[in-house]
């Protein structure tokens, strides 16, 4: 996952204090899950656990730079070729693809995990620490690459069970956000056909629990740049402007919606229906100005929960600008680093949450009703510009442990049980999928 180059890490220690307050307990339904081919999945699943923790571990300890994945590829390969897949290397860089064909007509699904590390010279948090110095996994794709692993083992072993055909994403270069562009240039969609992509990410939730919501996850950032003419004096102008832009933020400044432990309150946080994390926008930095021979700009970062909404502001600028004392100066307005979002499709969120929640039980999958304003988003964005598909959030903090696996804080670690839950929960999907 992403986070926009100014965002330091947001949800750390806070969280801990929340907990299952706000999810839940989370519990599996025996009832409903044990039947079946499900039944299956969750043995098959228990009897690789311990070597996929294995080989999150030596991912963890072994990680790599995007772009520089070359062993992380090559023992990728290696596990899915042992699987008897059809593998495919070299795809957009250090990418790999395997596709599990049942031969039976069905539906043509992806799975994705990103395979990279980060640059960090934070020290590790557990004792398989990473032995290349400056680079660490403190995003978590050592535990997308393991659970996307144990998915195509599970869903080989019960093959013959399944219709259609499976393809395994294994995307480099996430961090630089170069991956999935990279694959797709390189014939990625010339090479498998899917109809449906799915991805997941680590989140500072409960182990043991997915949440997702249709359309974007993720608020919109947007860099507004106003352009002028110079004047003698612009700071007229300047206090114009900032106060124009400050005028636009519909959250006061002492509300709780600046607390990130809010995003997990129950009665205000992401999964409550009446959640303060939509209909929101936000100044997401001071307002600065860059003087140039003749003319002055001013930039903004403007932060919304409705993407359409930003547009929107800057008829808004431009209509109060050309009634204002200064319209003869005005040149221009533009956004600048814009963000590509991850826009999940409503129909196949629903499903997806519906089905896991059927299997597992109601509170193993989650619709979120707010949306996350902490500047993330996944070039996983890219995949779903050709594919509908779904990313979901996994938990995998254990609060009673002090485990918090906030992606990107100094102390990020990780239950590993929530590979079990990751391999549990999604090849329970592709194989419910693989019926329809």
């Amino acid at each position: 996952m992403n986070i926009t180059r100014s965002i330091q890490s947001l949800l750390i220690c806070p969280l801990i204090l929340v907990s299952t307050m706000f999810f839940g307990q989370v519990t599996k339904n025996e009832d409903e899950s044990t039947t079946g081919i499900h039944l299956i999945i969750q043995q098959h699943t228990e009897a690789i656990f311990d070597s996929l923790v294995e080989i999150r571990r030596d991912l963890h300890q072994y990680p790599e730079l995007a772009g520089e994945e070359v062993r992380t590829a090559a023992k990728i390969a290696e596990y899915l070729q042992n699987l008897g897949l059809e593998v495919h290397q070299h795809i957009g860089g250090n990418g790999v693809v395997a596709i599990l064909e049942t031969h039976r007509k069905g539906k043509k699904i992806a799975w994705r995990a990103d395979i990279d590390a980060l640059e960090t010279d934070l020290p590790d948090v557990v004792a398989f620490e990473s032995t290349n110095n400056g680079v660490r996994h403190i995003c978590g794709h050592d535990i997308h690459t393991s659970i996307a692993l144990g998915i195509a083992n599970v869903l080989t072993k019960i093959k013959d069970r399944l219709n259609g055909t499976i393809y395994f994403i294994f995307q480099p270069a996430e961090e630089n956000w170069q991956g999935a562009k990279a694959m797709i240039d390189d014939g990625l969609f010339e090479l498998i056909d899917p109809k449906e992509i799915y991805a997941l990410h680590l989140a500072p939730m409960p182990e043991g629990l997915i949440a997702t919501k249709a359309e974007n996850i993720f608020a919109d950032y947007k860099m507004i740049k106003l352009k002028f003419a110079k004047n003698k004096d612009n700071a007229e102008l300047s206090n114009y402007i900032k106060k124009l832009i400050h005028n636009l933020q519909n959250v006061p400044n002492d509300s709780p919606f600046w607390e990130m432990q809010t995003l997990m309150d129950s009665k205000l946080g992401l999964a409550n229906p009446n959640t303060i994390f939509k209909d929101y926008i936000t100044l997401n930095s001071a307002v600065t100005s860059k003087e140039k021979d003749d003319s002055i700009n001013f930039y903004a970062s403007m932060c919304t929960s409705d993407p359409t909404k930003l547009y929107s502001v800057l008829k808004q600028l431009k209509s109060k600008i050309k009634n204002s004392e200064f319209a003869d100066q005005f040149i221009d307005i533009q956004f600048q680093e814009e963000l590509t979002l991850v826009i999940n499709d409503k129909d196949l969120t629903d499903k997806a949450v519906n089905t896991i929640s059927a299997i597992y039980g109601n509170q193993s999958a989650i619709n979120l009703h707010g949306i996350i304003p902490d500047g993330r988003s996944d070039d996983f964005a890219y995949f779903q510009q050709e594919i509908p598909g779904v990313y979901f959030l996994l938990g995998g903090s254990n609060y009673e442990k002090g485990i918090l696996s906030m992606p990107h804080s100094p102390n990020f670690n990780v239950d590993e049980n929530c590979i079990k839950t990751g391999v549990q929960y999604f090849s329970s999907l592709i194989a419910e999928k693989t019926k329809l």
